[in-house]
C-alpha cells in the first residue's frame, strides 16, 4: 500500500510541477480547455481524485465533439445522396439522343460518387477515432472507479486496524 500511496504522490508532483508556466501549457489551455489545478492545501486522495476528475471531462468533451464531427459526415453523405439521386433521376428522363447532356449528367454523377466516397473514408476514420475515445474514457472512469475503491478499501483497513 506505501508503494501505491507513494507512487500515486511521485505521479501528482511530476503532473503538477511548473503547471501553467510554460508556454506549452498556456497554449494547451487556450486550445482545449484545461485549467491547472491548485491541489496546494488538498490531501493526495482529494488531489488524485480531481486530476482523475479533469481527465475524465476532457474525454468527454472530446468524444461530445468527435460525435457531432460523426453526425456533420452523415448529413453531408445524406445530401450528397440526395443530389446523387437527383441526378441519375434527369438521367433517366433525358432522351438517348441528347448526347451533350447524357456526358454532363455522367460527369457529375461520377463527381458525386467520389466525393461520397471520400467522405465514406473520411468518416470511417471519425468513427475509429471516436471508438478509441469512447474506450479511453471508460479507462478513466474505470481508473477513477478503482481508485476510489482502493481509497476506501485503506480506510477501511486503518479503521480495522485500530479496533
Amino acid at each position: 500500500m506505501k508503494k501505491v500511496v507513494f507512487g500515486s504522490a511521485l505521479a501528482v508532483g511530476l503532473l503538477f510541477s511548473g503547471a501553467g508556466h510554460s508556454s506549452a501549457n498556456n497554449h494547451l489551455q487556450g486550445e482545449s480547455g484545461i485549467q491547472p489545478l491548485d491541489i496546494q492545501g488538498m490531501d493526495l486522495e482529494t488531489a488524485l481524485m480531481a486530476v482523475q476528475s479533469q481527465r475524465t471531462q476532457l474525454l468527454e468533451n472530446q468524444l461530445k465533439d468527435q460525435l457531432g464531427a460523426v453526425q456533420q459526415k452523415n448529413q453531408e453523405i445524406a445530401d450528397l445522396n440526395s443530389q446523387l439521386a437527383g441526378l441519375n433521376q434527369e438521367k433517366t428522363a433525358t432522351p438517348v439522343e441528347d448526347q451533350d447532356k447524357q456526358i454532363a449528367l455522367d460527369q457529375q454523377i461520377q463527381s458525386l460518387k467520389g466525393q461520397i466516397d471520400s467522405l465514406g473514408n473520411s468518416q470511417q476514420m471519425d468513427m475509429l477515432r471516436l471508438q478509441s475515445m469512447n474506450n479511453k474514457r471508460n479507462e478513466a472512469f474505470d481508473t477513477m472507479t478503482n481508485f476510489i475503491k482502493k481509497m476506501q478499501d485503506s480506510r477501511s483497513s486503518i479503521i480495522n486496524n485500530m479496533r
